[in-house]
C-alpha cells in the first residue's frame, strides 16, 4: 500500500450527488481508505476499457503525444486513482512508482458526463469541476482528441 498523504482532506472531499447526509462520514472514511490502496487494480480495469472505447478512435497526433507518458485520473469523491501509460500494445497500468506527467481530477459524475458527451471539458474546467495539473500541453492534446472523437459511452436506449 502507498503511504502518501491524502489528495483531498476529508472535509474538502465532495460527496456524490444524492448521497444521504447521514452516510457522509462513512463515505469519507471509505474514500480515504480507497485513496491509500494501490492504483494498479483500477488502472488495469481502466486500461481495458480505454483500449476498447478510445484506442481505436484515438487520432495519430494524440497517440504520438501520449505514447510512453503517464497520465493519472483522480476520482475525487471516491478517492480512486488510475495511472495509465500508452504503450505499443495499448493502454497499460503505470503503477504508483512513476510520477504522472498529467493529472486530471474530477468527481465520478463529471467523468461520466464527460465520457457520455453531456458536458464539454472546457465548461467543466472553467467551473472548476475538472482540474488539470502537470503538462498542460498534453492535457490540451487529450482534450482536443476527445472533442474530435465525441462521446466514448452512450446511455443504452430504454
Amino acid at each position: 500500500m502507498t503511504t502518501s498523504a491524502p489528495l483531498v482532506s476529508a472535509r474538502e472531499r465532495p460527496l456524490p450527488r444524492g448521497l444521504p447526509k447521514g452516510l457522509a462520514p462513512w463515505h469519507r472514511r471509505l474514500a480515504a481508505l480507497v485513496e491509500r490502496l494501490p492504483s494498479t487494480p483500477p488502472s488495469v480495469a481502466a486500461a481495458a476499457v480505454l483500449n476498447r472505447a478510445l484506442l481505436p478512435r484515438l487520432p495519430d497526433d494524440a497517440h504520438r503525444a501520449l505514447f510512453g507518458r503517464v497520465v493519472a485520473l483522480r476520482v475525487s469523491d471516491f478517492g480512486l486513482r488510475v495511472h495509465l501509460r500508452l504503450g505499443r500494445q495499448g493502454f497499460v497500468a503505470a503503477g504508483d512508482a512513476d510520477a504522472p506527467e498529467l493529472q486530471i481530477r474530477a468527481t465520478a459524475e463529471a467523468f461520466v458526463r464527460l465520457a457520455r458527451g453531456q458536458d464539454d471539458p472546457d465548461r467543466l474546467f472553467f467551473e472548476r469541476q475538472l482540474l488539470m495539473e502537470g503538462d498542460t500541453e498534453l492535457g490540451l492534446v487529450l482534450k482536443n482528441a476527445l472533442d474530435a472523437i465525441g462521446p466514448l459511452w452512450q446511455r443504452a436506449p430504454r
